[in-house]
């Protein structure tokens, strides 16, 4: 088979990486479909074994693309819709597997085209208007929940990534054998195809062996890896950090990611509170840098404050065999119980009792992080991610 995979976004930048998108068309190219990946023009194609990256042309003068719905991703889209068009008429493609807003206009080529449809539905946009505070107008919001409705009804097949999601579908849909709840729970190492210089080489290893150096020896590591985005509470767990650090003196916190203007502002925070010596924040850094930082923590933590969809990293953290500490909310709790995660409530005085519990708690096998593992062989695996998409991809042959 042939797809066209359309993905409405920069594709591997520093900030805002889809790992999902790089994941749906890695698992289907190994399942033997040939695809073509179309996107933004900001950022670096990856090699991945099928795929032939096609991007639009980059407008570098207009800004970088930031996350959520913004007027420059609707200006880009629309050149997206053209790429599209350009695609449909040189090629014969046996589906389109639309990410996002793709499946909007994605709905009115079905017909000419006469091509499957795929929608992978990450959120649901009206839903990001109001989130991302992008729009107030109810005549707009309005429109996109039409949108979003025609295409759940007229798509082939429908992705959601989290059970909240699935349960709004399932409320939309005429035939519930279209959806398919297929979570993002996988962590392959991403291959970038752009081989860097020697020096770039040099520089980026140099980059991290000083950050890997910046670790203290003797300290108990608590780590945050991930976008610095008010909706992920990093405030939460600096403000916790002093009640950890009375009860366990050699605490320490590492918070990788976030673009430079938020590194500073809690950079500032943390030294208000006279963190600045049990607090690290290192930026931006590449995902093995950001895995092997996971892989020496004492606990992980995923703060977010606000949200329904389950972040990508939980995943991974669930795999992970080191203690996990949570906000007890929707985002997480679709996916976690007190079984498997330290949860808290997401204020700072609850979130420093978690972390203690978690740095105190010895490992075992009916211990959470032991459950924790089971609970990600049993549902969220490499296997488990490959069955469904064989499923779907049956559905559409």
């Amino acid at each position: 088979m042939k797809a066209l995979v359309i993905a409405p976004q920069p594709f591997f930048t520093p900030r805002g990486t889809p790992f999902s998108v790089y994941y749906r068309a890695l698992v289907t190219s190994e399942l033997g479909t040939q695809i073509d990946l179309l996107c933004y023009g900001e950022g670096e194609d990856v090699d991945i074994p099928g795929v032939r990256m096609v991007r639009v042309p980059n407008v570098p003068w207009f800004g970088r693309v930031k996350i959520g719905p913004s007027w420059l991703k609707l200006l880009i889209d629309g050149l997206v819709v053209l790429w599209t068009i350009g695609l449909l008429i040189r090629n014969r493609y046996d589906f389109v597997h639309a990410h996002e807003e793709a499946v909007f206009f994605c709905v009115f080529l079905k017909p000419i085209f006469q091509f499957k449809l795929i929608y992978d539905m990450h959120s649901s946009l009206p839903q990001q208007l109001t989130n991302f505070k992008f729009t107030k107008s109810r005549f707009l919001i309005d429109l996109f929940k039409k949108l979003e409705d025609r295409s759940i009804n007229r798509a082939d097949a429908i992705i959601t990534i989290c059970p909240d999601l699935a349960d709004y579908v399932l409320g939309v849909i005429k035939d519930p054998k279209r959806h398919f709840l297929i979570e993002n729970s996988i962590f392959d190492p991403v291959k970038i195809k752009l081989v860097p210089s020697a020096s770039q080489a040099h520089e980026q290893r140099e980059r991290e062996r000083q950050l890997k150096a910046c670790l203290p020896p003797g300290k108990r590591l608590i780590v945050y890896t991930g976008t610095l985005e008010p909706y992920q509470g990093i405030h939460l767990m600096i403000r916790a950090l002093p009640q950890v650090i009375d009860n366990i003196p050699e605490a320490f916190l590492l918070i990788a990611g976030g673009a430079p203007e938020q590194v500073e502002q809690y950079r500032e925070m943390a030294k208000t509170l006279g963190l600045a010596d049990h607090c690290l924040l290192t930026g931006q850094v590449s995902q093995p840098l950001a895995q092997y930082f996971s892989s020496v923590a004492d606990v992980l933590v995923s703060p977010r404050s606000e949200g329904t969809n389950t972040p990508l990293k939980i995943y991974q953290q669930l795999a992970s065999g080191i203690p996990l500490v949570a906000t007890r909310i929707y985002s997480h709790t679709q996916v976690l119980d007190a079984t498997v995660a330290h949860l808290v409530n997401p204020e700072p005085e609850d979130m420093a009792n978690g972390i203690i519990e978690a740095l105190n708690t010895p490992p075992g096998p009916f211990s959470k992080t032991a459950k924790a593992v089971q609970l990600y062989q049993k549902k969220y695996s490499r296997q488990s991610y490959d069955a469904k998409m064989r499923q779907l991809l049956e559905l559409v042959a």
